[in-house]
């Protein structure tokens, strides 16, 4: 089928703006966005920027816009988002300082993540076998476990929009991960963080971050569980 895909391009070092480009593509219905993205980086436009490594939904780089939700582009079937003959939009997600085409700077997505001590932490001496926890615990624990780091969550939220020293969406996520975690020591610390006026009330259950997650997580409803968390400890 003959789709026509209208990417927001921006080169800082010739652009004052952005601006949008259409390209007439061939594709079959069963193709990806990144498919036809490649198309056209390989065949039309070589300086087209964007970021991808795995094409296969696991490494979450190639986070974008399109149609106007933020989706994995090696994720999305064009069957899904265009039919024949019509137009997909792609633009970079948003939040995050555009330095080229639909590329983002990250730096500040990790930045958060890193904040929330996004590690195991147990200075107790090892048992002689595995560090044991109930597979009833593990569940609690489980979907923050699933998280890629994509930051679809984090750059369809609002509040982040409008306030970049939000630690957002994923980086809550990965909190929560190690608090309801048994077998981790830091919880306590990582919920004093959480508390400042930078973390977790700063959440107003728009519901945005999970309809974004490519990995179906209920992230609305584990950022509420931490927020019930810190106010206890309080």
């Amino acid at each position: 089928m003959k789709i026509n895909v209208k990417i927001l391009r921006y080169d800082p070092e010739k652009d004052r703006k952005a601006h949008w480009e259409v390209y007439p593509v061939e594709a079959q219905a069963g193709d990806r966005v990144l498919d036809v993205l490649n198309h056209v980086k390989w065949y039309v436009d070589p300086k087209l920027t964007f970021r991808r490594s795995c094409a296969h939904g696991i490494c979450g780089s190639d986070a974008m816009l399109i149609n106007g939700r933020n989706r994995l582009a090696c994720k999305t079937l064009l069957q899904d988002v265009v039919k024949p003959g019509g137009t997909i939009t792609v633009e970079p997600i948003r939040g995050l300082r555009v330095e080229k085409d639909l590329l983002v700077d990250m730096e500040p997505f990790f930045d958060a993540y890193r904040a929330v001590m996004p590690y195991f932490v147990n200075d107790e001496a090892p048992p002689t076998t595995e560090r044991i926890q109930s597979p009833e615990a593990a569940e609690r624990m489980d979907h923050g476990s699933n998280c890629i780091l994509c930051a679809c969550c984090t750059t369809s939220c609002p509040i982040y929009w409008v306030n970049g020293s939000y630690l957002g969406p994923a980086a809550i996520v990965q909190a929560h991960r190690f608090i309801f975690d048994t077998r981790d020591r830091a919880a306590e610390a990582r919920m004093q963080i959480l508390n400042q006026n930078t973390g977790v009330w700063r959440c107003r259950t728009a519901y945005n971050c999970t309809e974004a997650c490519p990995r179906d997580i209920p992230i609305t409803q584990l950022i509420e569980e931490v927020k019930r968390a810190v106010m206890y400890t309080q």
